[in-house]
């Protein structure tokens, strides 16, 4: 695991996560997994696609968390 992609769902952050912080965390992991910092010209486009796609799924996931104690599923 990435030491720089942090918990994103209470009570690890006391209200819900931004979508810079939702991004910034899918840029950490495509970082890590690709092993560049920044791409190539070359290799912009698909890096940035993976972003956008794993900040979507990212947000789909902590959406419908249910966080034990709070009842209901966020978002909801």
């Amino acid at each position: 695991m990435c030491r720089s992609i942090k918990t994103l769902r209470p009570p690890a952050l006391p209200d819900e996560a931004t979508e810079e912080e939702v991004r910034a965390a899918a840029l950490q992991y495509v970082r890590k997994v690709s092993g560049f910092r920044a791409p190539a010209a070359h290799n912009r486009e698909v890096f940035d696609h993976t972003v956008d796609v794993i900040a979507e799924a990212t947000a789909e996931l902590l959406a419908g968390l249910e966080v034990r104690g709070a009842g209901t599923p966020r978002g909801a």
